[in-house]
């Protein structure tokens, strides 16, 4: 299952981590969240060498604003506290899997 990051728990859970993560920023309004959300999930529940998790943006402003979140869906795979992927919209699981599998 997809950890929740929050604006409390951004910094420890996701820059300060020892394995990359991937951060899925999004809304419960959104409709192209809701259906990236089971993706993130699937992914969340078959993929260990990486953690996963989503950030609310409604609810967590001051990540969001610092990372320029302009549309939801966001994904961004952070690795040693910087961001080495990135993509806006709804993905594929595949092109999910092989931006993992390449951090």
């Amino acid at each position: 299952m997809a950890m929740e990051f929050t604006d409390a728990t951004f910094e420890a859970e996701v820059l300060k981590s020892d394995v990359p993560v991937l951060v899925d920023f999004w809304a419960p309004w959104c409709g192209p969240c809701r259906i990236l959300g089971p993706i993130v999930e699937e992914l969340a529940s078959e993929v260990t060498n990486i953690k996963i998790g989503k950030i609310n943006v409604d609810e967590n402003q001051t990540v969001a604003t610092q990372y320029g979140i302009m549309s939801i869906p966001t994904i961004k795979i952070f690795k040693d506290g910087q961001i080495v992927k990135e993509f806006v919209g709804v993905q594929s699981k595949e092109t999910l899997a092989e931006a993992i599998a390449s951090v």
